[in-house]
């Protein structure tokens, strides 16, 4: 790429670590990219397992910062020298610090912030003062972007409701996590042996070890489970909650029926020889494994948590919704599922390919570059 081209699109994050949102906004680029735009990643700090994702045909620009917060000065420099059309930021802190550069660098960019979670819970779980200040700041910076992107219409209604964002600017792109990487990483082998012929059937949870993802309440569902029929549970994920969790499974003498791996680069393989997965979320922006199982045709289970999961289940025509934080609804669930041969919901997840996500990021980019 020529690099002193003015980049039609700008993407800005703290870094490419191995989140969701992280996930999401490089799909978005690569996919941009492949339309002919041109495309910059603009990092606070350029690490992370997915920067390697990032083909030649983006540039990648390291601001050196050692905390997102610290950016500010830099990326304003970026925007008065690259003057990129459309400026996409995502996670609060990363959205505040571009809308302040582009005040600071008086620059005439397109900014367009995108959230990725229930705001409301996610700054109930953010240490210090930060949670306090960032709806603060929210309500003061985020008007003054061109658009706010929004990952599910409950994510977006609480961003009106609450915190009093303009309606107008507020705008629902769903995730863009079926893509064609995803069916050919689902298609290599599992080497564990609980996925061997004749091996009872594994019930399979993905994500952080963190409270967010109730793990314990889908132990104690296991548990129940376990009770009425042989079968496995296993957790894809590694957080603060680990020591945590091992001590539940172990109170429960599940030891030999539990595993929790840790953190995997391929969770779409253990997916595609799973006999049903199940998000047991108390809280989600969006729900991007639980689409991705739809589409490797896996039976699915899920809270009906805030907000993205009864979306993507259509209210449950899709999979299951159960209520947050119970067990014993979440076991009958699951035992149901159990029985389903194949899942409903591969259709369904169509409306989550890469293909039709970036074609409305597509559009939404040349109403800006046509009107520049």
């Amino acid at each position: 790429m020529e690099k002193n081209r003015t980049p039609d699109v700008t993407f800005f994050m703290p870094n490419l670590q191995g989140g969701g949102a992280e996930r999401v906004m490089v799909n978005i680029a690569k996919g941009l990219s492949e339309h002919a735009l041109k495309v910059d990643f603009v990092l606070a700090k350029a690490e992370g397992p997915y920067l390697r994702e990032l083909p030649a045909s983006i540039n990648v620009v390291d601001l050196q910062c050692k905390r997102t917060r610290y950016a500010i000065s830099a990326l304003s420099s970026y925007l008065r020298q690259r003057e990129p059309h459309v400026l996409i930021s995502a996670l609060h802190q990363a959205n505040l610090v571009a809308a302040m550069a582009k005040e600071r660098a008086s620059s005439n960019v397109r900014l367009v912030v995108t959230i990725h979670s229930q705001m409301s819970e996610e700054m109930i779980h953010t240490p210090g003062l930060a949670g306090k200040f960032i709806p603060l700041l929210v309500r003061a910076f985020y008007p003054k972007a061109d658009k706010i992107i929004c990952v599910s219409n409950g994510v977006a209604q609480e961003l009106i409701n609450k915190y009093h964002l303009p309606k107008n600017k507020v705008q629902v792109i769903y995730n863009p996590v079926v893509t064609e990487d995803m069916f050919k990483k689902a298609e290599e082998p599992v080497n564990h042996p609980w996925f061997q012929p004749g091996q009872p059937p594994v019930i399979l949870g993905v994500g952080r070890l963190h409270p967010q993802k109730d793990f314990p309440t889908l132990i104690k569902a296991f548990a129940l489970v376990r009770k009425k029929t042989e079968a496995r549970l296993m957790i894809l994920g590694e957080g603060s909650e680990r020591a945590k969790l091992e001590q539940l499974v172990k109170q429960l003498g599940l030891q030999n029926d539990i595993c929790m791996p840790g953190f995997v680069d391929n969770p779409y393989k253990y997916m595609k020889h799973s006999s049903v997965f199940v998000l047991s979320s108390r809280w989600e922006g969006f729900g991007n494994v639980l689409a991705e199982a739809l589409a490797l045709g896996l039976p699915v289970v899920s809270t009906d948590c805030p907000s993205g999961p009864a979306e993507i289940l259509e209210n449950g025509k899709w999979g299951r919704l159960v209520p947050v934080g119970a067990p014993k609804a979440l076991a009958d669930a699951i035992l149901a599922a159990m029985s389903d041969e194949t899942s409903k919901g591969v259709e369904r997840a169509k409306e989550f390919s890469l293909d039709k996500i970036v074609d409305q990021y597509c559009k939404l980019i040349q109403t800006f570059l046509q009107a520049s």
